[in-house]
């Protein structure tokens, strides 16, 4: 039997939506003639999701496994309710639907997925570790991947759990490829985490000489460390969610030009306003973050009355995955940190 290459045969309710909008769909392990059955060893969660969790489940390991369950037993996926967002996921192909066969993929593969937990059929039978330090979850359990569905191999030249981090937020730095040109000023708020960092990198490749890199940060400490890297050409310790304080220290660096580019990777809310005021008439925001608010966006950017491009980050660009990995084999600062950090 062959399914809608969207997976749409999956959704329970509401009947007629897609599976990330579902409020809930079918994790059984049985598949169509066009999907692909993953036997999964990590999670790796959203960081907007996990924070949200941690936050409510008071950094217990005990609540947070148990809220994960929840999730998905009531849901059939990791879809957090609160951000909406899920994450991803590496496991080994367990079987191979009659349609997806000859494809390149065969049983056995390493993979990683590359769409969103939010959508992916997921069955949780036993949750093995939670890493509340690296927003990854070991579970043994399985995963269906739809027709439509993108994925990676697992890289040979590097730990699993170092390539399931950088995959998870391949997204940003290829959006930072696209929309970075020679000579820009780019402001990177959330610049000290994952996607920040690799942000950065690809940032400063891509303005060259005549432009600068800027890189916003919550905590001194991660500040510090982004200076220490050489990541970027000015580094500012503020906080996301005071528009104003965010505003002053970027217009102390620009000037009146402010930023050509500006791409947002917090994972708490209400930092929507600093992404626009920093930004000049005419440049782009890059919301990658999932606790973005569209409205907060679009009235607040109106409300100041900033003529910008505002572009919702998706976690997928053509050839994201090879351009992120490839940035921990060209920075040996970042491969270094990032070992330490998820491996």
């Amino acid at each position: 039997m062959k399914g809608c290459p969207f997976g749409s045969h999956r959704v329970i309710e509401p009947k007629g939506s897609l599976p990330q909008a579902a409020q809930r769909i079918d994790n059984t392990p049985r598949i169509s003639d066009n999907e692909i059955l993953i036997d999964v060893q990590t999670l790796n969660v959203d960081s907007a999701s996990f924070t949200q969790i941690k936050g409510v489940c008071g950094d217990s390991e005990e609540a947070v496994a148990a809220m994960i369950t929840d999730i998905v037993r009531s849901r059939g996926k990791l879809q957090n309710p609160v951000t909406g967002s899920g994450g991803m996921l590496i496991g080994r192909v367990a079987e191979i639907g009659s349609l997806l066969k000859g494809r390149g993929l065969e049983t056995g593969d390493r993979i990683a997925t590359l769409v969103s937990l939010s959508l992916t059929p997921l069955m949780i039978e036993r949750i093995e570790k939670i890493h509340m330090d690296k927003d990854q979850v070991d579970i043994r359990g399985k995963a269906i991947l739809f027709e439509s569905g993108i994925y990676a191999r697992l890289p040979e030249d590097m730990p699993d759990r170092l390539a399931l981090a950088i995959l998870d937020v391949a997204g940003a730095p290829a959006q930072v490829d696209r929309l970075v040109k020679p000579g820009m000023n780019v402001a990177i708020i959330g610049a000290g985490g994952k996607s920040g960092l690799l942000c950065c990198y690809q940032a400063k490749k891509k303005v060259g000489a005549g432009g600068r890199v800027i890189a916003v940060e919550y905590s001194p400490e991660n500040a510090d460390r982004l200076s220490r890297m050489g990541l970027a050409d000015h580094t500012i310790v503020a906080d996301a969610t005071r528009p104003l304080e965010v505003y002053g220290k970027v217009k102390e660096v620009t000037g009146e030009a402010l930023c050509d580019v500006v791409i947002n990777n917090v994972n708490v809310q209400v930092t929507e306003m600093s992404s626009i005021l920093i930004t000049r008439d005419g440049g782009i925001v890059y919301f990658f973050s999932m606790a973005t608010s569209f409205a907060r966006a679009a009235l607040g950017a109106e409300g100041v009355g900033k003529d910008i491009t505002m572009i919702v980050g998706n976690g997928y660009t053509r050839g994201h995955a090879s351009l992120a990995l490839n940035i921990l084999r060209e920075s040996a600062v970042i491969r270094e940190l990032f070992e330490r950090l998820y491996v």
